[in-house]
């Protein structure tokens, strides 16, 4: 398979398309076929090496996608091959053509929603509810000042 590869820490132009072996579902994990990938700017500070040792290079970047399960691992009852998912995480990273996740990394994605549309999910949304409700206790009625709003997280919020 073709995925998108951090070979160092650095600009975008350490970023390389590689051919890398397929994946396998492990037992607890769905195989997704990648439809659409969301760029996070927490991808670029990795990858600039500016957001700690998160990762070691070279890797694949990448936690929200939404595709296809392709294949689903012997223990998983929840998902079913051909059904439409999209992820707030994943094993190996997202910017590929398969992703492997565990089920709680994965959410099914309906069919009114674009496969673009569900790989834009994951962080940002989780990021804004997080900020909002788990941060600063909001509530029904309370208003907010959001910076940024252009932004996937804040458009979230």
């Amino acid at each position: 398979m073709k995925a998108i590869r951090v070979l160092d820490f650095g600009d975008p132009s350490v970023l390389q398309l590689a051919d890398v072996p397929d994946l396998v579902a492990a037992d607890d994990e769905v195989l997704v076929r990648v439809k659409a990938v969301g760029v996070n700017p927490v991808e670029t500070y990795i990858r600039s090496g500016a957001y700690g040792s998160m990762m070691t290079p070279p890797y694949i970047p990448g936690s929200d996608a939404a595709g296809i399960v392709e294949a689903v691992g012997a223990n998983v009852t929840e998902y079913s091959i051909g059904g439409r998912v999209y992820s707030d995480h994943t094993v190996r990273g997202a910017y590929a053509e398969l992703i492997t996740a565990q089920t709680h990394q994965v959410h099914p994605l309906p069919d009114n929603v674009s496969f673009a549309q569900g790989a834009c999910f994951g962080i940002p949304y989780a990021t804004a509810h997080r900020a909002l409700f788990g941060k600063a206790d909001a509530k029904s009625g309370d208003y907010v000042l959001v910076h940024g709003a252009s932004g996937g997280v804040g458009i979230a919020a």
